[in-house]
């Protein structure tokens, strides 16, 4: 073994999941710096390390040093303790201000900072506000490191060590040895296996009850992430013991005894976590309910239909007639149907029958982008649902059976991005006497959460159903709406452009020239030709997260192309610039914003370490510790534009995505293009896409709840 004794100057690379880190060292009797690889994590610039490893020749990379165990103390030079205190360690404390207090206390800059912080007020600049914040800092970040430390003796990524200390603050460590499993429950980002690593190294036993329970209910929570409502006994089972690598009898007994206590809930065959049971059978019961309940308004149809038609100055189509009268006639409803079927006019002709009839109306969807495009679409407000049901984080959702809303008729968009669990905390907050019009296209990808609410609602045949097929004349000129309709019949495309198309088709067969179209496609040749904004109204969707071709590296190409600005916090290995496009990936009540926004970085400050973005005219204030809820939003995958339209799409497509080829989600994604779609790659995977139907099956009960009242 080696040894390097050195300054971390820079860090090129941090994996907030597994702190896998490259950086680069100062070493005395090195001219040049170091390059250092290894499970690093949370080391900062300024950090004076010891590492034990080997050196190494990378074929690619050149000389590297290998880390194999590291520890880090207190810088001991002045020029350590600048780095150090600058590298956005403690809130408050910049590189200038660093600068500043090394200048006036030079090598006791950290003594003083540990026992008389209000000594920092003869630095210039430095206020009592300031000191109070570097003071809260200093504490906060020695607590944290407490925690590092001790997760870091059990090998395990302190990605998460400042979540586990806002979580249980100076209680961490304790909490953690007694019962690491609560971390997977306690904390979001946080699973099983994380948990598990520090289980092992505390010397926890694999057939303690405390862990096969954890990793119970990590299987069905895992299952729930690709849209299952439930497992079937022997599936949980069979998958449970090949991650917890114990004999299905010691799971079989824990899994009984959960049963005893309601950890899960037994269906016949089904195992069920609880809010997906009382969801599911929740959502059966009140759809039923509600259809079979009277309005409080009388509403004479052919009355209402014929002034309709008279004062709407929109010629309807039978189907589309049909619709209207279903509406009318009808407690519960589907409308359903691809680009271009006139699902937008039928919904208006609804709106306007309600309105005539003198019914108090409601619209919502699911995302915020959903709702903004309904609300264009109708002059009327359409509001998210959690915005319509009031939620509020530490109470729940306000709007419910006992305080329920008020209103004669709800038109509910985009449904088939709703999952079991949203669905049955809307309905329980409809009166009976509500109408409710469920509109959506089946034929997208279904939703993110657990569940396959819309399909089942029509597979069941319980709920009145109209399905608009008609494609009508001005549509039939867009070759995205024609090419979308191909898609869903299993038709080759069309993919002849012209210069007035609005489907465009690139042949490149390798990733490599894919990308590099692609961003010369954004950067020059779009932006030009149509005189748009590449930030606002161009959007990059890809199949997958990962690869040459993924939304990771798409977003880090395009960052570096569209947004050279150095103005930048930096988080988990990514840099958050101002300008920066953004998206938020997690729903932040708090904030009012949801998973999928998407808003630019407007203002950023590397003194108090915090951000501002604005998403949709409203500007949220992120401190440094919030910014893993961000992801850059260059590039975004097809399952996270769902309820998205977007003026422009560029869509790389390579057999690299195979994984993920297949019809709905090509048509997911042709869909999101409102004006242009420029599709990048290989005819041979679009093919592909477009000859793979299989969608893979969810365990729901939600149709046979509906069928047979269960």
């Amino acid at each position: 073994m080696d040894f390097l004794r050195c300054v971390v100057e820079r860090i090129t690379y941090q994996n907030e999941e597994n702190g896998y880190s490259v950086i680069k060292v100062r070493v005395k009797g090195y001219s040049d710096l170091v390059v250092v690889v290894g499970n690093m994590p949370d080391v900062h610039v300024g950090s004076v390390l010891s590492i034990e490893g080997q050196w190494r020749v990378d074929s690619k990379y050149g000389k590297q040093f290998q880390a194999q165990k590291w520890e880090e103390t207190l810088p001991a030079t002045v020029y350590g303790i600048e780095k150090y205190l600058g590298s956005g360690l403690i809130k408050g404390v910049g590189p200038k201000y660093a600068k500043r207090i090394v200048a006036t206390f030079g090598e006791k800059t950290l003594e003083i900072i540990e026992t008389d912080p209000d000594a920092l007020s003869k630095v210039e600049g430095i206020g009592s506000k300031r000191i109070e914040q570097i003071k809260k800092g200093w504490t906060e970040q020695k607590e944290i490191k407490n925690i590092m430390l001790f997760l870091q003796g059990h090998d395990v990524s302190t990605a998460h060590a400042s979540r586990i200390y806002k979580t249980y603050g100076n209680e961490s460590i304790k909490i953690v040895k007694e019962n690491p499993f609560r971390l997977a429950d306690d904390i979001w980002g946080i699973g099983f296996k994380t948990a598990d690593t520090i289980a092992m190294k505390l010397g926890i036993e694999k057939d303690r009850f405390m862990r096969l329970r954890s990793g119970i209910l990590y299987t069905l929570n895992k299952l729930s992430e690709s849209g299952h409502c439930y497992a079937v006994r022997e599936q949980l089972i069979e998958t449970a013991v090949k991650l917890l690598e114990v004999e299905a009898a010691e799971l079989e007994i824990t899994l009984d005894e959960m049963i005893r206590t309601s950890d899960v809930i037994k269906d016949e065959e089904a195992i069920y976590l609880p809010p997906f049971y009382f969801s599911e059978t929740g959502c059966a019961k009140r759809l039923i309910d509600l259809q079979e309940s009277s309005r409080k308004v009388k509403i004479d149809v052919p009355s209402v239909l014929s002034r309709v038609q008279q004062t709407a100055g929109i010629e309807y189509d039978s189907v589309q007639l049909k619709a209207i009268k279903k509406a009318m006639s009808s407690k519960v409803m589907v409308l359903t149907g691809g680009p271009g079927t006139g699902k937008t006019t039928t919904t208006l002709g609804i709106i306007l029958a309600y309105k005539q009839a003198r019914c108090k109306i409601l619209l919502a969807a699911p995302t915020g982008r959903a709702a903004k495009r309904m609300s264009e679409a109708t002059g009327m407000e359409a509001k998210t649902i959690h915005r319509l049901l009031d939620y509020k984080p530490a109470e729940g959702y306000q709007k419910n059976e006992e305080n329920p809303l008020q209103a004669d008729v709800l038109i509910l968009d985009e449904c088939s991005m709703v999952d079991i669990i949203l669905m049955y905390n809307l309905l329980k907050a409809l009166p009976s006497h509500m109408t409710l019009i469920l509109v959506g296209d089946t034929d997208q990808l279904p939703s993110v959460g657990a569940g396959n609410v819309l399909k089942d609602i029509i597979t069941s045949g319980r709920i009145p159903v109209v399905r608009l097929t008609r494609i009508f004349r001005q549509a039939q000129s867009s070759k995205i709406i024609m090419n979308a309709h191909r898609i869903n019949e299993g038709k080759p495309l069309d993919l002849r452009g012209g210069k007035d198309a609005d489907f465009f088709f690139a042949n490149r067969e390798t990733n490599e020239e894919a990308l590099d179209l692609l961003v010369k496609y954004c950067t020059v040749n779009l932006p030009k030709y149509y005189h748009v904004n590449p930030l606002t109204d161009i959007q990059v969707l890809t199949p997958m997260q990962r690869g040459v071709c993924g939304a990771a590296n798409l977003n880090q190409v395009l960052q570096r192309a569209l947004n050279p600005n150095e103005l930048h916090l930096k988080r988990g290995g990514v840099e958050y610039r101002l300008n920066d496009k953004v998206m938020q990936i997690k729903n932040d009540y708090d904030k009012e914003v949801f998973n999928g926004d998407i808003g630019i970085i407007t203002y950023v400050n590397v003194i108090d370490k915090e951000l501002k973005v604005l998403f949709d005219g409203k500007e949220v204030l992120y401190d440094i510790s919030e910014l893993d809820e961000l992801t850059l939003a260059y590039a975004t995958t097809i399952h996270k534009s769902q309820g998205s339209e977007y003026p422009i799409v560029v869509m790389p497509l390579t057999m690299s995505h195979y994984i993920m080829l297949q019809r709905n989600l090509l048509y997911t994604g042709v869909t999101r293009a409102k004006k242009i779609l420029v599709l990048i790659g290989e005819k041979k995977a679009i093919s592909y896409a477009i000859a793979h139907e299989t969608i893979t099956s969810r365990n729901t009960k939600l149709s046979q709840r509906l069928i047979y009242d269960l």
